[in-house]
């Protein structure tokens, strides 16, 4: 007698993506955010919070500076395509803001 083996579905990358960045978010050991940061068109503001945030931290493991662009960046790379042009430029300009706080030069 032949058993046969039920198909286990396994989840679709996006979905496996989906999870794995909200799981980032909820469990991130580095900063302690300002709620909705991201959503504000000012790159000023992204900045200065990031930075405060990545200061204040007693958790992270890299520096500040490097910690504070680390999470920008992870929240440009996680939008991706979906991200609006307008978006990504606040966020570009975020960083440079950011490069300018820690008075590093940009590459």
């Amino acid at each position: 007698m032949k058993t046969t083996k039920t198909a286990t579905k396994k989840p679709s990358k996006r979905a496996t993506a989906k999870k794995w960045s909200k799981h980032v978010n909820e469990t991130s050991n580095a900063l302690d955010l300002e709620p909705n940061i991201f959503k504000s068109g000012s790159a000023k503001k992204i900045a200065a919070s990031l930075k405060a945030s990545a200061e204040k931290s007693k958790r992270k493991k890299a520096g500040p500076f490097q910690s504070a662009m680390s999470m920008l960046n992870f929240y440009e790379n996680r939008g991706g395509k979906n991200l609006p042009a307008q978006r990504k430029k606040v966020l570009e300009n975020a960083k440079t803001e950011l490069r300018k706080l820690y008075a590093r030069e940009e590459k």
